[in-house]
């Protein structure tokens, strides 16, 4: 029998513990984007939930999410959007900050990036506290973008970060439980 498409995906995902602190397990993705067999399923298997919904922008949020936002844009026929740390745009921007797990953090996205009422979806690698995702909803909100709902490789169900865009559909490819 082949190989499910999720389980390509995780057999090319490794775990760092103590990365980037002590407690925290990293979920590397670098050894899946190297494979193209994986990296075709992952962008298949984020894209197809979303395929007959209109998205007209993918937001990919750095760093992860670009890698990942871009072919989904591509196979959904959308453009491209990224949502950056602070300080890394040129243009004029909003910004918003969030809570990690490990820290804090701003993200900023051009404010001629999403035009009014734009059907955009937002794309991450990982679903964690939520702090991330709910910060590029405030941005794309802030944008007046019509926010679609969320795109996820990964949630790591054991923190929970759902309850801060449960307002939104949610997708994601694997989850984790603890």
């Amino acid at each position: 029998m082949a190989e499910s498409a999720v389980d390509t995906i995780q057999g090319l995902i490794r775990d760092i513990p103590d990365y980037p602190e002590p407690g925290i397990v990293f979920k590397d993705i670098t050894p899946l984007l190297g494979d193209p067999n994986g990296l075709i399923a992952t962008v298949e298997a984020m894209a197809s939930p979303w395929a007959d919904l209109g998205v007209e922008a993918v937001v990919g949020i750095e760093a992860r999410g670009f890698i990942l936002g871009a072919p989904i844009a591509l196979a959904l026929g959308a453009g491209f959007v990224p949502m950056r740390k602070a300080g890394k745009l040129p243009a004029p921007t909003a910004s918003a900050s969030y809570g990690l797990e490990y820290g804090v953090d701003t993200i900023e996205v051009h404010l001629d990036a999403i035009s009014a009422g734009t059907r955009t979806l937002v794309i991450d690698d990982v679903l964690a506290t939520g702090g991330t995702a709910a910060a590029a909803a405030s941005l794309i909100d802030d944008v007046d973008g019509d926010l679609v709902g969320f795109g996820f490789l990964i949630e790591l169900s054991f923190l929970d970060g759902r309850r801060n865009i449960d307002q939104y559909p949610i997708e994601a490819v694997m989850t984790v439980d603890g």
